[in-house]
């Protein structure tokens, strides 16, 4: 499966950018107001041009969380009650629950 493409400061081919770029950091979220895939908040906030707007909460089943592993696009209900990607079972970071509003609302 192809990659989407991930815009941003990517370091890698797995969506890691300069931000994050443990073994673990390997998802890019699509952002709700542009539609586009970005390692991160801060990658957004670089490169987007407009302020980030969190998926809204009625949308918890639209695709929109990329496993950089695989390429798998999860949605937003799936990517909040995993630990890693059920497709391939990569291991996602689990601190990035710490900031999950950036992304979603709740």
């Amino acid at each position: 499966m192809a990659m989407p493409r991930v815009l941003g400061s990517t370091v890698d081919d797995q969506t890691r950018c300069t931000h994050y770029r443990t073994v673990l950091d390997v998802v890019a979220i699509r952002f709700w107001c542009c539609q586009e895939y970005y390692p991160c908040h801060f990658c957004h906030a670089e490169s987007a041009g407009h302020a980030a707007v969190p998926w809204p909460a009625a949308e918890r089943d639209a695709a929109a969380v990329l496993c950089g592993v695989c390429a798998h696009e999860l949605t937003v209900r799936e990517y909040r009650d995993a630990d890693g990607c059920p497709r391939c079972s990569a291991r996602f970071n689990p601190g990035c629950r710490l900031h999950a509003s950036l992304y979603f609302e709740d």
